[in-house]
């Protein structure tokens, strides 16, 4: 069954989270295990991506947990959704879709994520393979705004 575009904008909607918010949050913490905590909370933020949305096609190449990802573009702006089994990888999605949710072509594009990153010093407290999956889930919604027509 082909996801519901429909259902696909209303939860990019839902997630009203944005990068500034995502900086705030972070920018008091000063140990992982604060960072880790805020990131689990992050990952209940989500909204459910419905059972039959998470569908092998669906699932991000390059993680070592399991990443549905879906996408619909809806006036001009990407609405994205996404869940994971792990819960740490929820709240890395969470930081993800913060900053490229309910952006337009040219904001995802001209958005500086080494910068935002930086400001949140997350990527260096992560093991390689976690990582790499947040890198690869990055790749995909790039490839998404590559693709549009």
């Amino acid at each position: 069954m082909p996801t519901n575009p429909k259902i696909i904008i209303e939860l990019g909607e839902q997630f009203e989270l944005n990068e500034v918010a995502v900086i705030e949050l972070f920018s008091p913490l000063k140990n992982w295990e604060e960072k880790f905590r805020q990131l689990m909370l992050l990952g209940k933020k989500l909204p459910i991506l419905p059972i039959d949305h998470q569908l092998d096609e669906y699932l991000v190449s390059g993680c070592e947990s399991k990443v549905w990802l879906v996408h619909q573009w809806h006036n001009q702006t990407l609405s994205l959704a996404a869940t994971s089994d792990a819960k740490i990888v929820k709240g890395l999605i969470a930081v993800v879709l913060a900053a490229f949710n309910n952006k337009t072509q040219t904001q995802i594009i001209e958005f500086n994520l080494d910068n935002y990153f930086a400001q949140l010093n997350l990527l260096n407290q992560l093991s390689p393979s976690r990582a790499n999956g947040v890198h690869a889930i990055i790749n995909e919604i790039k490839s998404f705004v590559d693709n549009v027509h």
